[in-house]
């Protein structure tokens, strides 16, 4: 399969990692052409990996994922073109955080909407689903916790491409946790601020949800 992802940070190089590492082509995303740093990891990332602007990897990609700033996500797709993500599955990893001085981050929209919900908006002929948000990108392939595989808690409108982002979530090696429709990305969102809040307060990162069933 084909991926485009959108954002050259660490949670963009750590899922394009993980898709490479299962055998997948994968086009890292930026906002201007010959980005330095999109270049780069192609150039140490092997045949499959390559580099363009965002509107290059909606074009290459069968499926995109969406790891830019959460406040920058409207941007990315605007410059990508909707268009080209017409039909396409496009997972979003992002939350909406913003940074008050000397504070922790907060959700910079909450309330009755969602950074997922304005990334459907955005490009109304995707298939969105959130997913990758309630992690750190140091975990988000093959993630390794005594208690066992956490879950991945998504969400999306196409029961169709929530079954494929699932089977990928299993590829990932997570137990994937459907909890609806794209506007269950307001509580997802939240459920990042309870992960980050988390880790300031017990001073590290290495941590991940898990449902406990009987």
């Amino acid at each position: 399969m084909k991926v485009g992802i959108f954002g050259t940070g660490d949670v963009g190089r750590a899922l394009a990692r993980g898709f490479l590492t299962l055998g997948h082509e994968v086009k890292l995303g930026a906002r201007e052409p010959n980005n330095e740093k999109a270049v780069k990891w192609a150039a140490e990332s092997g045949a499959k990996a390559s580099a363009g602007t965002f509107a290059e990897a909606a074009e290459f990609g069968e499926l995109v994922v969406l790891a830019t700033l959460g406040i920058a996500n409207e941007a990315a797709l605007k410059s990508a073109g909707p268009d080209r993500l017409a039909g396409k599955i496009v997972i979003d990893a992002t939350n909406p955080l913003g940074h008050s001085s000397g504070g922790p981050p907060s959700l910079a929209i909450s309330g009755n909407d969602s950074g997922g919900e304005q990334v459907q908006r955005t490009v109304p002929k995707a298939l969105v689903v959130k997913a990758f948000n309630t992690v750190g990108n140091a975990h988000m392939f093959r993630p390794e916790f005594p208690g066992g595989p956490p879950d991945m808690f998504f969400c999306g409108n196409d029961e169709g491409a929530k079954k494929r982002v699932a089977a990928l979530l299993t590829e990932f090696g997570w137990n994937p946790a459907d909890v609806g429709g794209i506007e269950s990305s307001r509580y997802l969102e939240g459920m990042c601020m309870v992960w980050v809040l988390y880790a300031i307060k017990q001073g590290g990162w290495n941590h991940a949800f898990k449902m406990l069933r009987k």
